[in-house]
């Protein structure tokens, strides 16, 4: 009797939503009081500064939103199972809810919790809700895990997903609350500098700002597999920070896309398909957590790339001052809104890892500081897969042309002319606002000439090709 009455803690992470929630509504259904927490611990401050700030806004918004619900958002700081401890001693919780994380430093601190809490005879339960599919129920005739996306697609595609929990509208409140942190007191933001004035008109965090951008894009839907990959068109999804950060979960834009096809909506299986490609990321990172790190295919290992990150080139290159333009426009993008069009990306990393030379590791680090949907999985596996080290990479002689690659994905050069404004007379606020963002130390302006590349298109290729050949003799 006495436990049907004690509070459960929810402990929220990146799952800052009201609707498809399985712990959550698990949660509610019990009829007990809810304490949701949020724990500033060791996995959030390593963020990089862009997660992390926008990290920030999203608790805001949830905290406004659980208090649309009758509750509130209860902050502390420290180690988690010693946060949650406390919080278990002064709340009189017996339970303890959160859902599942998949990478390798989540894993570890979650199995030593629920460890330590059980023993202490607190009931801890883990929940799915970030993913379509747990890692551990999709797998290969043989048992194991897929090493190939596309045989992974096929064996998930007709799969059941279960529909979305319904939004929870009102949380039970406990009689007493536990006293929580400011927000504002964290300085989640501290690091971002001058450069969160830039980005904040370009970001509207929250739940029903998911939905939004969700309903918005399946208004224009059918012209999907046409315009993705345009990096002048807004043709892709803009999901990717709100799935990051779980404030909308995939089973809700997967029942959604599915819903617009029954309607004759054409170009949802494309986008489907791309969401199983983050499942996919998912399921290597369970599987192999070592993606984060090191070469998933080891024969890479003696591969010649350059790991020095102070160098010129590379400088260049992070300042987005290459003298390439389809390169430095798409990092430009990133430094003023927080994001980069997925095509930019591929060949923004594929002139680091092949003109430049440059491991992987270095430009993951710099997106995982400079993307505000940063993802643990999918950005791994995005670097290794353009470099030619990861799993289902592109084929490793493969390098993209960015010339090649700007005619054909930006074929008037209007995605360029936003980003860069050197040489116009009259450029974009888009394009100013780049050097309102980057760091003053750089010492950059628009009224400086544009550069000369930091090595040729032709000298990049030739250097990249003559050090696969020497990896393919080895």
């Amino acid at each position: 009797m006495e436990q049907q009455r004690s509070p459960i803690i929810m402990w929220f992470r990146r799952d800052l939503r009201l609707s498809d929630h399985p712990a959550l509504s698990a949660a509610v259904e019990g009829g007990r009081p809810i304490i949701p927490v949020f724990i500033l611990d060791h996995t959030v401050q390593a963020l990089g500064a862009a997660p992390k700030w926008r990290l920030g806004l999203g608790l805001k918004a949830f905290a406004q939103a659980l208090e649309q619900a009758g509750s509130r958002l209860i902050l502390r700081h420290g180690d988690a199972l010693t946060v949650l401890r406390q919080l278990v001693v002064e709340t009189g919780a017996s339970d303890v809810f959160w859902t599942r994380a998949y990478d390798p430093d989540a894993i570890a601190r979650d199995t030593k919790i629920k460890t330590a809490l059980t023993d202490q005879s607190v009931t801890v339960k883990s929940f799915a809700g970030h993913l379509l599919f747990e890692p551990w129920t999709v797998a290969t005739k043989t048992g194991q895990p897929f090493r190939v996306f596309t045989p992974m697609w096929r064996s998930v595609r007709s799969r059941d997903v279960p529909a979305p929990n319904n939004a929870v509208s009102h949380l039970k409140t406990p009689a007493m609350w536990p006293v929580s942190e400011n927000l504002e007191d964290w300085h989640l933001g501290a690091q971002m500098r001058r450069g969160a004035s830039v980005v904040t008109p370009h970001v509207r965090p929250g739940e029903t700002a998911a939905f939004e951008a969700l309903h918005q894009f399946l208004d224009r839907i059918a012209d999907y597999s046409d315009h993705r990959d345009r990096m002048d068109l807004d043709g892709t999804s803009n999901l990717s920070e709100y799935l990051s950060l779980g404030e909308i979960g995939p089973r809700s834009v997967w029942h959604a896309v599915q819903r617009a096809g029954m309607t004759g909506v054409q170009g949802g299986e494309p986008y489907l398909r791309q969401l199983v490609w983050r499942e996919f990321a998912y399921q290597l990172m369970y599987h192999t957590p070592s993606l984060l790190s090191s070469n998933w295919k080891p024969e890479w290992d003696r591969f010649p790339w350059n790991t020095e990150a102070d160098r010129p080139e590379v400088l260049a290159w992070k300042q987005a001052k290459t003298g390439v333009p389809g390169v430095d426009a798409g990092l430009r993008q990133m430094y003023v809104t927080g994001r980069m069009h997925n095509r930019a990306r591929m060949i923004v990393a594929s002139y680091l890892t092949k003109h430049l030379m440059t491991h992987w590791k270095i430009g993951m680090d710099w997106f995982a500081d400079c993307l505000i949907d940063w993802d643990p999985a999918a950005n791994a596996m995005g670097w290794q897969w353009v470099a030619g080290s990861g799993p289902d990479a592109s084929p490793f002689f493969r390098i993209f042309n960015p010339q090649t690659q700007q005619e054909k994905f930006d074929p008037q050069s209007d995605f360029v002319r936003q980003w860069i404004a050197e040489g116009q007379s009259n450029p974009p606020a888009t394009a100013l606002a780049y050097f309102d963002a980057v760091p003053k130390s750089w010492n950059l302006s628009p009224q400086d000439p544009y550069p000369q590349p930091v090595v040729t298109l032709a000298a990049g290729r030739a250097r990249a090709l003559a050090a696969y050949e020497g990896r393919k003799n080895q």
